[in-house]
């Protein structure tokens, strides 16, 4: 081939390398998003990473001694926590950070509905890192003052560090309060300090001053006063989800995310109204049924759309100098 041709196709080339972007842009953290890793088929519970902006904690019910930290830019995996020290878990159900920075785990679930005179809760200081890595656990006998009970909410307070868990027995829900400090020597009795409904996740906002409460159909959202809840509390309105598990707050306590079962499971994120200056509540894309799909708060398309039409804008220069290149190795042939 002539040098001239060759600075031809060189030039061809270069065009369709620079249209191509380095890498696509994940978009912003705390939105929603869709869990990517085929090993998370039952994402029970949700909380978001003091140590890592943008990561939440999650795992599934029966299974592994594993926790999963998902990147909510991506979807993606970034570490899996191996505990040991714990046995093998019967129903992890929930999962709560606390103000020490320990990752709570709750091994609450029954469903017999009062078969287990027992439960554990798991802690282990969350990691500096994201990798996959083994971390040793502390494992906390549980046992409920009224007798056995099915539960699947764990929550740690942010500013006290006790830990409360709300039931999900047949009879109804109750609010539990664990002792002031769990001890991992002896038997940790929970007592019953509030009613409230059958709840499958709940969790503390980060000011500590209201509690998130979901089911299937439905959340209430809480004020939390002197250790207890008041009022019959106010619905955040949650998204419709087929297999409704798990919520958390975003860290800066500005929306929730509330969570389900199931692989590829969707992350949605939802506006809290009393935020600061925040304007009427926002569900996202994959809310209530009727709600029109969101836009951004200066009205542009939502970032998924923006990215996906980045990616369209870039596939299409990138095939049109792929032929460019093949048109002039045609050229040059003749």
């Amino acid at each position: 081939m002539r040098t001239g041709s060759r600075a031809v196709l060189a030039a061809a080339a270069a065009l369709a390398l620079s249209a191509t972007p380095a890498h696509a842009d994940p978009g912003p953290a705390d939105r929603d998003f869709t869990i990517a890793d085929p090993r998370i088929t039952e994402s029970s519970g949700l909380a978001a990473s003091r140590a890592h902006p943008g990561i939440y904690w999650t795992h599934n019910d029966q299974d592994q001694p594993r926790i999963f930290g998902i990147d909510s830019r991506t979807g993606e995996t970034v570490a899996t926590l191996t505990m040991t020290g714990v046995g093998t878990p019967r129903d992890m159900e929930a999962i709560s950070v606390g103000p020490d920075g320990d990752i709570y785990v709750g091994d609450i679930g029954d469903n017999l509905d009062g078969s287990w005179d027992h439960v554990w809760i798991y802690r282990f200081p969350e990691p500096k890192a994201l990798k996959d890595q083994t971390v040793r656990a502390r494992q906390y006998v549980v046992e409920y003052a009224d007798g056995p009970r099915n539960a699947e909410a764990l929550m740690v307070h942010p500013k006290t560090g006790r830990v409360y868990i709300a039931s999900k027995n047949e009879d109804g829900g109750g609010l539990y309060a664990g002792p002031e400090r769990l001890s991992a020597s002896g038997t940790n009795t929970f007592r019953r300090i509030g009613e409230v409904p059958w709840v499958t996740d709940g969790a503390f906002s980060p000011d500590g001053e209201r509690l998130l409460l979901r089911s299937y159909f439905s959340a209430r959202e809480y004020v939390w006063k002197d250790g207890r809840v008041e009022g019959d509390g106010t619905s955040p309105g949650a998204p419709f989800q087929g297999q409704a598990e798990s919520v958390t707050y975003t860290p800066d306590g500005s929306a929730y995310l509330f969570g389900s079962e199931g692989q590829g499971s969707r992350v949605v994120r939802v506006e809290r109204e009393d935020r600061p200056e925040a304007g009427p509540a926002r569900p996202s894309d994959a809310g209530e049924a009727g709600d029109p799909a969101p836009k951004s708060p200066d009205g542009a398309a939502p970032a998924d759309d923006a990215q996906g039409g980045s990616a369209t804008t870039g596939f299409l220069v990138l095939a049109g100098a792929t032929v460019l290149v093949l048109g002039i190795k045609r050229l040059l042939r003749r």
